[in-house]
């Protein structure tokens, strides 16, 4: 399909067998796939090919006819671009790109959910260790398959053969209709085995609307926290039903609580969609706009009751703060760091003495600029006395400096404050 596009990244990230996880991010090269949903020239992809990008080129590949058997002819030549990233979300592995270009070939993201059937016929295309344009087929294997029990989000699994560069691809049925975006596969020797998994179209369609219009998916909560019911659960608790969602701590004057959520409620809807599994239900607060009430049918004391909660933008989490690096800016070439300002949510969510400064995100491998003995979490206040306020002043004070000069950075590691000394190369 014309839609489909292959994608060329370079830039930095932690190499795929890290086996003493020690962060060092090194340049690399990578490939992957993608499909534009835009005429203008957007185009979705998974986060993972372009994390830690700093040039993205975007390969439509030509469109042969055969005219005579084993004479082919071109019926559009090979173009090539360089992208823009537009935003991404890491949770759902998805990003947005765009190329300045207009009336290009699309699959559409449409208003409504196509019904997706176990066993129905559906095909995987991308660019295989790029061979673009490369189709595969298979069936659904599960519709709503949940493969890690510790992160509810669920996706639709596929025998259709899935290898690496696929990544990012669509997954379509046999109408040529958007069931997903092709993101991961279960293998032992890196081949396809016919495990793949896909992201659902309709996590992709509210990912892209969001992505594209604000930078980000909005992380919203109602202050509210759930888990599975298990019958021992239900059994202890006297709950009328032994499957499903229940409410097992609400924060205090949060949304749930304003709205009137109670702890031990069970969950029968949301928005009136009924909800059997905790990981519908993640799916449905992932996917509600920010800002619009929810509307939510519980079950208390065995008796239905409804309650409507505004949900709040949630906090920023961190699970890594390599994921929040820009490569294009964030490199301190002088140090082999990786560095951003701490500020706003940042400082919030990583509190520090003085609350400023310059926090290490990831180091550069094999630069000697790391014998300075920097760590990644360490937050920079002071250089040779002088307060560090910003990466743009720490460019600068360290460009003052001649090879040989004696360097102190006043350090806060892990709410410890340390000098790190070091001679400037």
């Amino acid at each position: 399909m014309r839609s489909v596009v292959e994608i060329e990244v370079t830039g930095y990230g932690v190499p795929e067998h890290d086996d003493n996880n020690s962060q060092m991010l090194q340049r690399q090269r990578s490939l992957g796939s993608g499909v534009i949903v835009d005429p203008d020239g957007y185009i979705v992809t998974n986060n993972h090919v372009v994390a830690g990008a700093v040039r993205i080129r975007v390969i439509l590949a030509p469109a042969t006819v055969e005219l005579v058997p084993y004479h082919t002819s071109l019926a559009r030549r090979q173009r090539v671009y360089e992208a823009k990233l537009i935003g991404t979300n890491r949770y759902a592995d998805l990003a947005v790109i765009k190329i300045e270009e207009k009336g290009l070939p699309i699959i559409p993201l449409p208003d409504e959910q196509f019904h997706v059937r176990l066993g129905q016929t559906v095909l995987a295309i991308g660019s295989p260790e790029g061979l673009d344009h490369t189709v595969t087929k298979g069936i659904v294997s599960a519709v709503g398959r949940q493969p890690d029990v510790d992160r509810p989000m669920v996706y639709v699994q596929t025998d259709a053969p899935i290898n690496p560069g696929n990544s990012g691809g669509p997954l379509v049925d046999r109408g040529g209709n958007l069931i997903g975006i092709n993101t991961f596969i279960f293998t032992s020797g890196g081949g396809s085995e016919g495990l793949g998994f896909a992201i659902p179209e309709p996590i992709v369609r509210f990912a892209y609307n969001e992505i594209k219009a604000h930078g980000s998916v909005r992380p919203i909560t109602i202050g509210a926290h759930a888990q599975t019911i298990t019958p021992e659960l239900a059994a202890g608790l006297k709950l009328p039903v032994s499957w499903g969602v229940i409410i097992s701590d609400v924060d205090p004057a949060g949304p749930a609580q304003t709205g009137g959520l109670h702890t031990g409620d069970v969950v029968a809807s949301v928005d009136g969609i009924p909800i059997d599994s905790l990981p519908k239900y993640i799916a449905f607060l992932y996917l509600h706009p920010a800002g619009r009430p929810m509307e939510i049918q519980v079950l208390r004391d065995g008796k239905p009751v409804n309650v409507s909660v505004t949900p709040a933008e949630a906090p920023q989490s961190i699970e890594n703060l390599s994921d929040l690096i820009n490569p294009s800016t964030d490199l301190i070439a002088a140090l082999g760091i990786f560095a951003i300002d701490l500020k706003g949510q940042l400082a919030t969510a990583i509190p520090s003495r003085s609350g400023t400064g310059v926090i290490v995100a990831g180091l550069l491998s094999g630069e000697p600029a790391t014998l300075a003995d920097l760590q990644v979490g360490d937050v920079i206040h002071s250089i040779n006395g002088k307060p560090v306020s910003d990466t743009e002043h720490l460019r600068q004070d360290l460009a003052s400096f001649k090879p040989g000069d004696a360097v102190v950075f006043e350090v806060e590691r892990q709410s410890v404050i340390q000098y790190v000394a070091f001679e400037m190369e």
